[in-house]
């Protein structure tokens, strides 16, 4: 995935870009229908931190910057 140089790159603008690569599979496994919102139970980490610990979807990122969207994980 390639961006400008001068662009402001924030993971939605990422996530909108993904939406147009993978299509409606990705769309319906990372965004909630009904509110139009990135499902609750994903997590977004930033270079293996915490995008709710950061400024969420506006986060900004930087060329190098890893975006991990992890499913539920469950154990016990």
């Amino acid at each position: 995935m390639s961006f400008q140089e001068d662009e402001r790159v924030t993971i939605d603008v990422v996530l909108k870009a993904l939406r147009k690569t993978y299509g409606k599979r990705f769309v319906e496994y990372v965004y909630d229908a009904e509110v139009g919102q990135v499902r609750s139970f994903l997590q977004l980490l930033v270079n293996g931190r915490s995008a709710s610990t950061m400024n969420g979807l506006q986060t900004m990122l930087k060329d190098g910057d890893v975006l991990a969207i992890l499913p539920p994980v469950g154990g016990g």
